[in-house]
């Protein structure tokens, strides 16, 4: 049985009012800090809870998420199974924009006008599940949690070595795509998602069984309106 650890990368030097999705900043110093705290929390957790950690941590491309990923492997390495290291996926990535990744919420309002084949952006339509944007690679949040989820359930069926042997999986990624993720897996109900939030660094480990999900550690974040999604 493998359970999963989901993570948000920790706090980094993100553009203000801007969709976060392909920023390709670090993680500023106090968010390295806070993130190698959360793993030590993690980690004293984890040598009670005879639970062992698969060698490999999953984490998205972007520079935020394999730092958060590497810090753990550095807090955590007595604690895999084998040697650990970090491996990225652009399956884990959030929800991308598309051709105006990076630009920000004004000037992609700017740019839909200048457009006189759109239709005006809905209020709102930044945090709402279902939009996309009406431009080449963008995605809604709910294709973002659809692409992350199906990453998830691959991992999820993949047998363990060892009969019995209970596995933990860490995978580092974005708090919007996740928690939409949790909601195609039956995790959370759809109304949680924009409810929820998640803690940067701080794992959230849930395992499956046959009547539903179980939360083994860490929390959830109460979301406020002005938390950025990711």
């Amino acid at each position: 049985m493998v359970a999963l650890a989901l993570i948000r990368h920790g706090e980094y030097s993100q553009l203000a009012d801007t969709p976060s999705a392909l920023q390709p900043y670090p993680l500023t110093e106090k968010g390295a800090e806070d993130v190698r705290e959360q793993a030590r929390r993690f980690g004293a957790w984890l040598t009670t809870s005879g639970y062992q950690l698969n060698a490999e941590i999953h984490c998205s491309t972007l520079l935020r998420a394999w730092q958060t990923a590497e810090i753990f492997r550095e807090e955590l390495t007595p604690l895999f199974a084998e040697p650990p290291r970090s491996r990225s996926f652009s399956a884990l990535c959030e929800r991308s924009v598309g051709a105006l990744a990076n630009l920000s919420i004004q000037e992609i309002e700017r740019i839909v006008t200048l457009d006189p084949r759109l239709e005006p952006l809905p209020k709102g339509w930044k945090s709402a599940s279902d939009f996309r944007l009406p431009f080449d690679g963008a995605e809604s949040l709910l294709e973002a949690g659809a692409r992350v989820a199906a990453h998830l359930q691959a991992l999820l069926d993949i047998p363990p070595r060892l009969e019995g042997a209970k596995r933990l999986q860490l995978v580092v990624g974005h708090g919007a795509s996740i928690r939409h993720a949790g909601y195609h897996l039956n995790v959370i109900p759809f109304s949680d998602i924009k409810r929820l939030s998640m803690f940067h660094g701080h794992p959230v480990v849930f395992e499956r069984h046959n009547q539903g999900w179980h939360r083994l550690y860490g929390n959830w974040k109460q979301r406020q309106p002005a938390d950025p999604l990711d």
